[in-house]
């Protein structure tokens, strides 16, 4: 396939998983254009930018008048300060109808779009894609799923591929220092004391890298619909705390139990066959290999 059939717009390219999808892209002869705010990043090399606030509808309506896309990823929405009950949530979801259904008139053909595992109902513990109850406690995971159901009828009936890539937890290189594994790491670095919840919470967590690639994988495959983006196998809080501790020789103790736990399900994850035996997507980075590498990674850059 040239590259002229390759075109394809991004949203959120410069967010953390935006800079490794856009990676991924690129490995596979993209054309990548991608809508970007406030400014012009610096960091999106071979990238054509277009500065573009998505809650500016009449920017995105003059936006797809003047050019034409086939593809779009769709990965911006709200991540910032209280991300699960902000009622930022309810401006990206109208945000995001505006711009699939403005991308749809003006002649896309397939969009991929950005879900979380937060759209399930947790209490069932193991979140299937077509048994599991969407039931979120929150208003990301509420907005998101409110999001996945109104785009499920609309590409139905106007001819628009939809593929919803419903990600579990992530980690790996330049995630936020606020972060669980981020915290720890650079905590034990600085010879720090680590301050956490009990940690007992057993959950699924997947290379960066491994989700950019699965993404790109779902983008260019036949299957359509939600497709859970998840590891092989889930692990223990305690565990991953416990491997940092031994990869960088921490000798005090973790303080489990110093702080409340945000989230207290005692078990969650995601079954993975579709993307597995559907989309041919494959694991290649395990939890001990994925915390070495990025272990390393932030000696280098904390």
């Amino acid at each position: 396939m040239s590259c002229g059939n390759k075109k394809i717009l991004v949203t959120g390219a410069t967010g953390y998983i935006g800079t490794q999808i856009c990676s991924e892209l690129m490995k596979n002869g993209y054309d990548i254009h991608a809508l970007v705010y406030p400014e012009i990043s610096q960091n999106l090399n071979s990238i054509t930018q277009y500065p573009l606030d998505l809650m500016n509808k009449g920017a995105i309506t003059d936006f797809f008048k003047n050019n034409s896309f086939e593809k779009m990823i769709h990965l911006a929405w709200y991540v910032g300060p209280k991300c699960q009950i902000s009622p930022l949530n309810i401006e990206w979801l109208e945000a995001s109808l505006h711009l699939i259904k403005t991308f749809w008139e003006n002649g896309g053909k397939t969009v991929l779009v950005s879900g979380s595992m937060s759209e399930y109902d947790f209490s069932y513990g193991w979140c299937s894609e077509n048994k599991t109850p969407l039931d979120s406690l929150s208003l990301y995971g509420q907005t998101k799923a409110a999001l996945y159901q109104i785009l499920e009828k609309f590409c139905k009936f106007h001819d628009l591929d939809l593929k919803w890539a419903r990600i579990f937890n992530i980690y790996g290189l330049n995630e936020k220092k606020t972060r669980l594994i981020p915290y720890v790491i650079n905590a034990m670095i600085n010879n720090e004391d680590v301050n956490v919840s009990h940690c007992n919470q057993i959950q699924n967590y997947l290379h960066v890298k491994d989700v950019a690639r699965a993404i790109v994988m779902f983008l260019e495959s036949s299957v359509s619909g939600a497709v859970n983006i998840a590891s092989d196998e889930p692990i223990r809080l305690k565990d991953m705390i416990e491997f940092c501790k031994e990869e960088l020789k921490y000798k005090k103790d973790v303080n489990y139990g110093a702080i409340k736990a945000s989230f207290d399900q005692p078990f969650l994850t995601g079954d993975n066959s579709i993307l597995k035996n559907e989309i041919g997507w494959k694991q290649t980075i395990d939890i001990k290999d994925g915390l070495k590498e990025t272990i390393n990674w932030w000696k280098n850059h904390g």
